[in-house]
């Protein structure tokens, strides 16, 4: 394995009484594109929900054993800091219907009470929706609601979101399953762009998706982790035969 920048020891997660992650061990390399695939219920999104502490807002959720960003234990951080450092983007673009576009950007620092000088929230602005290859699209809209933007657009303007908080990892959850095949081959390109500066760990039930950008690949099964490799190993020669089950669509 790389350099890790991420990595769960051991990690248990709970809903209530319900053991939703079983002894989840695996590191996420710095830089790369991870990509955290499986059947609906296999426990992935709990996951990444606990590598940036959303699962605790669940109430009755909690997880034993812990995840290190870097060499600190991520639970014994301020969860609004562990948040800044570890951006989330969800399954269904959700910009803040009331903000406009230069609003939604910059919202990590408005709900955090950061106050921005006028020059410096520009400069933001402008660096995340080019980061997010936004830009060029909506540098004469600034002031227009989020909601005025397609679908894809509004998935890339939460990227910009995400990205504004200059974080060292984005999640992604299921980013292009609301999107058309243009938009998500869009997001795909952004993605393989992206992974340059920023490290990327990706949910997604499609397993082509999977194969196409990601740099390792972990497979998960009714809430542990069956098998974590690199890309080219788990698609070519998987270990387990459930991931080979998976591949081949027998189940899923």
């Amino acid at each position: 394995m790389e350099n890790p920048i991420l990595r769960t020891e051991n990690l248990n997660a709970y809903y209530g009484g319900q053991l939703a992650l079983k002894g989840v061990t695996m590191a996420i390399p710095e830089k790369r594109l991870t990509a955290i695939m499986g059947p609906s219920g296999c426990g992935k999104s709990t996951l990444i929900r606990c590598l940036n502490r959303m699962h605790e807002l669940i109430p009755g959720a909690r997880v034993e054993n812990t995840v290190f960003l870097k060499d600190k234990d991520l639970y014994a951080m301020e969860p609004t800091e562990v948040r800044r450092m570890i951006g989330m983007v969800f399954q269904r673009p959700n910009p803040f219907p009331t903000m406009s576009i230069f609003a939604n950007v910059i919202a990590g620092y408005t709900l955090n009470s950061i106050r921005l000088k006028r020059g410096e929230a520009d400069r933001i602005v402008e660096e995340s929706l080019r980061k997010a290859a936004l830009w060029e699209e909506v540098k004469d809209h600034l002031h227009k609601k989020g909601t005025f933007l397609s679908g894809g657009q509004q998935q890339r303007l939460c990227i910009a979101r995400a990205l504004a908080l200059n974080p060292e990892i984005i999640l992604l959850d299921e980013p292009t399953s609301a999107l058309d095949p243009k938009a998500t081959a869009f997001i795909e390109e952004l993605m393989e762009e992206l992974k340059k500066s920023v490290s990327i760990c990706l949910v997604t039930h499609n397993i082509a998706q999977a194969s196409r950008v990601s740099d390792y690949t972990a497979f998960m099964y009714l809430g542990e982790l069956v098998e974590y490799n690199t890309t080219e190993k788990i698609f070519t020669v998987p270990q387990d035969k459930r991931t080979e089950e998976y591949l081949v669509g027998k189940f899923g």
